[in-house]
């Protein structure tokens, strides 16, 4: 009894140290560079690690949702991968910037020129999106990737709320609110602050051309006192000359 009971141990033991230095499946995931607003434009990575210690990766499909379309997105140059961007029209036109959009990016897929994401390393795929939607929190791209031994591995299941992260997760990029100069209330307080520093200028420009004349009208005073004075000096000195020798005419 006592054998079995170490050995039922020792097997539990081990297993545990197997469950606890398994590593955590890595799965294609999306980050944006910095913030990714609401109504704004962003700049995100579509982050692709290799899970294959005997393949690399050589493809990826990244799929944008159909829901929330977005108007505009343009990849990056990643060396070593040439990227695709397709497009399809839009059920009901877009609106940005005033302007009707009818047709929206459905899929970018990047495929390997080289030897694509080897064994033991990621890639990451930027690309610049937008206008991002104002109406959801979320946006999800579905991935799909695939291995040089042809492999396939689909990155679409949506994870929900209170439940456990699915084996294969889509790629969710999470939305901040949306920033104040999207909706144009900075950029009307940008210009408030403008023209205001702009009379502001104008007004200091006005009070130094003010100075400027006070300043040039009192060098002109002084310099025509100077020229009085000398002329009165010299026309004093020459009546003292003149004097002199009317003196000394006399007493001769």
């Amino acid at each position: 009894m006592q054998v079995s009971r170490i050995a039922a141990v020792g097997a539990l033991t081990a297993s545990a140290v197997v469950v606890l230095s398994s590593p955590a499946l890595a799965h294609v995931s999306v980050q944006p560079e910095g913030a990714a607003a609401k109504g704004g434009y962003a700049t995100v990575n579509f982050k692709v690690p290799n899970e294959r210690d005997n393949a690399s990766t050589t493809k990826l499909e990244v799929t944008f949702p159909a829901d929330h379309p977005l108007s505009s997105a343009m990849p990056a140059p990643v060396p070593g991968w040439e990227a695709k961007v397709t497009k399809a029209e839009l059920d009901k036109p877009l609106e940005v910037h005033g302007n009707k959009v009818t047709e929206a990016v459905s899929k970018i897929t990047w495929t390997a020129t080289g030897k694509g994401v080897e064994p033991g390393f990621f890639q990451k795929f930027p690309v610049s999106v937008g206008a991002l939607p104002e109406d959801t929190d979320e946006l999800v791209f579905k991935a799909v990737q695939t291995y040089s031994n042809d492999e396939v591995v689909r990155w679409i299941e949506v994870p929900q709320e209170d439940t456990e992260e699915p084996e294969h997760p889509a790629p969710v990029l999470a939305l901040s609110a949306a920033e104040d100069d999207h909706h144009g209330a900075s950029g009307a307080e940008e210009d408030a602050d403008a023209e205001e520093a702009s009379d502001d200028a104008s007004a200091a420009a006005a009070n130094t051309t003010a100075d400027s004349g006070d300043s040039d009208g009192t060098d002109t005073t002084a310099r025509v006192l100077g020229v009085v004075g000398i002329v009165v000096g010299a026309a004093g000195v020459a009546y003292g000359v003149l004097a002199g020798r009317r003196r000394g005419g006399s007493a001769a």
